[in-house]
């Protein structure tokens, strides 16, 4: 089913937070995972991240297929450019010189792989993005936060199950 809305669920207890969250993961609600769980506090609590378990990471295929491209792009580009001067006489010399050609390449695997690092970040974190309607400033206090993504039918049970974990404050809105 598609997903409709999110809601947030504020809780003032960290302990209440995670148990919501391992609730989720037990599967209470019928066709709502972790994956659909979104997290927002203050502070670092490992005790919840570890309730929400491993999320996948992608940044480390932005980095080597960067790289690659910075090592292939530069060592076709500068030897191109060294072969466009066969016109010229060579002396016996190569025309694609190695040596330096592995310094200048090395130098360009290493600014690709940093270029398309950060952009794996930006893309991973969903950076720039319009700051949600769901925000609450009471997260940068002293509150922790749980987004859900649901459809229509799952609407009721994400709220009795928040209110079940003594949730202070419940925040709902349409995806568009």
């Amino acid at each position: 089913m598609k997903k409709t809305r999110r809601i947030l669920g504020l809780f003032g207890n960290f302990d209440e937070a995670t148990n919501a969250i391992y609730d989720i993961r037990a599967s209470k609600i019928a066709g709502l995972s972790v994956d659909d769980v979104t997290l927002i506090s203050p502070i670092e609590h490992p005790e919840v991240e570890e309730a929400l378990g491993d999320r996948p990471v992608r940044v480390q295929y932005f980095t080597f297929c960067g790289g690659l491209f910075g090592l292939v792009g530069s060592w076709l580009w500068i030897s191109s450019a060294q072969a466009a001067f066969l016109v010229q006489p060579q002396g016996g010399k190569p025309v694609v010189t190695l040596v330096s050609n592995f310094v200048l390449s090395y130098e360009m695997m290493i600014l690709g792989g940093v270029l398309s690092t950060l952009i794996g970040f930006l893309v991973g974190a969903r950076l720039p993005s319009r700051p949600s309607t769901l925000y609450s400033e009471k997260v940068s206090l002293d509150q922790v936060g749980i987004i859900l993504e649901l459809d229509d039918t799952q609407i009721e049970p994400a709220k009795n199950l928040f209110r079940n974990h003594k949730v202070l404050e419940i925040r709902e809105e349409v995806m568009k």
